[in-house]
């Protein structure tokens, strides 16, 4: 969703699962550069283990640190991962927090992929506007800057046969992100037969 191209420069916010799986496409796109905001050492950790830069957003600006990065131009394009989960450094949900720092820290005309999700009504929000699906989003700026926006649930059959044979050549390994093998023992159930009535 962020039309990431050889030699970019990427940023993703969140380094989840789903921040990690972004970095790692932007890697095998050919991202030249591609960094990761977030303030948990494990995940920054795994970040770096990918190539990507990590940006720990409790210690720095991340808006300034990815700028600092990119020659004061800011990223090529930049994916938005953590979606409705988002808060502030005092754990107070701001749902709108990374959205906004991406549209910040995204260079005039360029793109932003928005996977992270962002519901349709949340009632246990703490903000009015959250508990109707909506966020103070800062429009003004993106609109300045003339960047455009991909947005909604992954179109997973889209992707997936091309990701399991990326995966099946060895040029996608997934797979760093499992961070515990939990070990499991067949089940053996009875056949279940069918009933008669």
């Amino acid at each position: 969703m962020a039309g990431v191209k050889p030699g970019d420069q990427t940023v993703v916010y969140g380094a989840g699962p789903v921040g990690l799986m972004a970095a790692l496409s932007a890697t095998i796109k050919g991202a030249s550069k591609v960094m990761v905001v977030d303030r948990h050492p494990d995940r920054l950790r795994l970040a770096e283990s990918i190539g990507a830069i990590a940006i720990d957003d409790s210690k720095v600006d991340p808006v300034e640190a990815v700028l600092e990065q990119t020659m004061g131009l800011g990223a090529d394009n930049g994916c938005e991962c953590v979606g409705y989960q988002a808060h502030d450094p005092g754990g107070d949900e701001q749902p709108n927090v990374t959205l906004n720092r991406l549209v910040q820290s995204v260079r005039f005309t360029g793109r932003i992929g928005t996977v992270g999700v962002f519901v349709p009504q949340d009632p246990g929000a703490s903000d009015e506007l959250a508990k109707q699906g909506r966020i103070a989003f800062d429009i003004g700026l993106h609109w300045f800057k003339g960047q455009t926006m991909g947005t909604g649930q992954a179109p997973v059959k889209k992707y997936n046969r091309q990701l399991r044979d990326l995966i099946a050549a060895g040029k996608a390994t997934p797979s760093f992100i499992v961070s515990h093998e939990l070990g499991w023992r067949r089940i053996t159930t009875a056949p279940i037969s069918p009933t008669t009535s």
